[in-house]
Formats: structure tokens, C-alpha cells, sequence
């Protein structure tokens, strides 16, 4: 995760705008809706966030 404060979509996104957008920052991770950039942001420590998207790569869908 790049720590440089610009806001990210996945590649995977369909661009229809239902999507979150994620940004790295020096000390936490933000995560907000796509739809409402002035909305509120999740914000995760690094290791949280790096957790979560390791848990999620590896992670099968609830059929």
C-alpha cells in the first residue's frame, strides 16, 4: 500500500461508481464510498488493513 494520501480503485471495478476507494496515509489507511467522496472514511491501522486484505485474498465466497 503506497502511503501518499491518493485515493484508489480496485482495477476490478466496473467504474459504475458502487465501488470503495482506498488510500494509505502515513500512520492509517482510509477506506470511503465512491459515491460520496465528502462522506465519511473508515480508517485502519496498517497491519489491520494488511490483515484484511490477506484474510479476503485467501477467503472463499459463502455459498
Amino acid at each position: 500500500m503506497q502511503r501518499d494520501g491518493v485515493w484508489r480503485t480496485s482495477t476490478r471495478s466496473g467504474g459504475d461508481g458502487d465501488c470503495v476507494e482506498v488510500a494509505g496515509f502515513a500512520e492509517s489507511v482510509g477506506v470511503r464510498d465512491s459515491k460520496d467522496r465528502q462522506g465519511p472514511v473508515l480508517t485502519f491501522t496498517p497491519l489491520a488493513w494488511a490483515a484484511f486484505v490477506q484474510f479476503t485474498a485467501v477467503s472463499q465466497p459463502v455459498q
